[in-house]
């Protein structure tokens, strides 16, 4: 099947109904969160009810039922406002998703299902503090006694963590045998020695929630497996390749808001009594933003476009990843560039974009890991 992105009116519906919200509820009030590192919560929760959380949830457990599209279209929406209202959203999707991989019919109904009945939170537990893009090095330790099993260990940079009503856990039988041990299980926030660290006190995004999450001999019955032993680093994996593409639109999101910042900047500004936009290193920036959102959401709706077809190719979702995470940082400290002084201060937005777009080339597998996997692909092929 040809490639094609003809969006529906329904698609455009939904994006026009989340670019209203933002103008609204999030752009007005973005500079004041990133400020304080207050959790927005009262604005989510009128996302919530407007209905820009679970977007991929079916709609037989209460979500949209949309594609991984539809939930992009709405993410660079989101993100042309707050980065950070993107990750929390996105975040909240990422926990339920292996549950919507692998869970059970009984798990997807009581836990997608609490998502969609109110606004609760979800979390996605993978990294610590020494394994992050290196999953298989995991430490959190999970034992069986009997029926039950019995968790123990830490997790780190976890977005909803503090706040999340419940967590997708990753944790290994036996560190020595690397991916083949980890099982992947789903905890309620509320368990007997489930407990959130601090908030961290980030560098942007700093109205997203991000906490340890500590497991102190958390005892969870057999239920709360998801799939079977030893398969949680294929849900994982398989986890990552459905969400590289949302990272993607929260970049995009954040280049066109650059990219628009910067043009308007560009007429308004003079030097040696021209419009900077009439100078050609100028322009250039400009014009060099311009591809790069044009690049980067075409490579995010040509990986959305392979999950919705059941095509799960890590290399696509990497391409949409690596490329969009590093045009965002580019971007942005070119926009600063333009504003010069002024973009250096708090008193113009693109300061922000700019401790905002970072975190891009960071999470869900950095910059460096995404060129490993299409590296390995490349030479895979050969």
């Amino acid at each position: 099947m040809a490639f094609d992105l003809s969006y529906t009116e329904e698609q455009q519906a939904l994006a026009q109904t989340a670019r209203d919200f933002t103008k609204k509820e999030i752009t007005p009030v973005a500079g004041e969160y990133d400020e304080s590192g207050a959790f927005p919560r009262d604005i989510l929760k009128r996302a919530w009810d407007t209905g820009l959380f679970n977007v991929e949830v079916p709609e037989q457990y209460g979500g949209l039922g949309g594609s991984c599209l539809d939930h992009c279209l709405v993410l660079e929406e989101l993100s042309y406002g707050c980065l950070a209202f993107n990750t929390t959203i996105a975040a909240n999707m990422l926990g339920a998703m292996p549950v919507l991989i692998a869970g059970s019919e009984e798990q997807k109904k009581k836990y997608l299902g609490r998502l969609t009945d109110e606004p609760l939170f979800a979390a996605y537990c993978c990294s610590e503090p020494d394994a992050g893009s290196d999953v298989a090095g995991m430490s959190t330790k999970v034992e069986k006694h009997g029926d039950d099993y019995v968790i123990n260990g830490q997790k780190r940079w976890i977005t909803n963590g503090g706040v999340a009503n419940w967590y997708t856990v990753l944790a290994t039988s036996d560190k020595s045998k690397r991916h083949k041990g980890i099982s992947c299980f789903v905890i309620d926030a509320d368990t007997p020695g489930v407990k959130s660290g601090r908030k961290e006190d980030k560098m942007g995004q700093r109205a997203s929630n991000t906490t340890d999450v500590i497991f102190e001999d958390v005892k969870v019955p057999k239920s709360a497996l998801i799939g079977a032993e030893g398969n949680g680093f294929k849900i994982a994996m398989k986890t990552f390749d459905r969400s590289r593409p949302w990272i993607a639109a929260g970049a995009a999101g954040v280049i066109r808001r650059a990219l628009e910042e910067s043009s308007q900047y560009a007429l308004e500004r003079k030097t040696f009594g021209v419009p900077i936009a009439q100078h050609q290193a100028i322009q250039f920036m400009i014009a060099d933003m311009a591809i790069a959102y044009e690049n980067t959401r075409l490579l995010c709706h040509k990986a959305a476009w392979n999950v919705d077809r059941g095509e799960l190719e890590s290399v696509v979702s990497a391409f949409a990843k690596a490329y969009g995470g590093d045009a965002a940082m580019r971007v942005t400290t070119d926009a600063v560039q333009i504003f010069g002084g002024y973009g250096y201060t708090k008193e113009y937005p693109v300061e922000k974009l700019m401790r905002d777009a970072k975190l891009l080339q960071i999470y869900e597998g950095t910059s460096q890991i995404q060129r490993m996997v299409i590296a390995r692909n490349i030479f895979g092929r050969q």
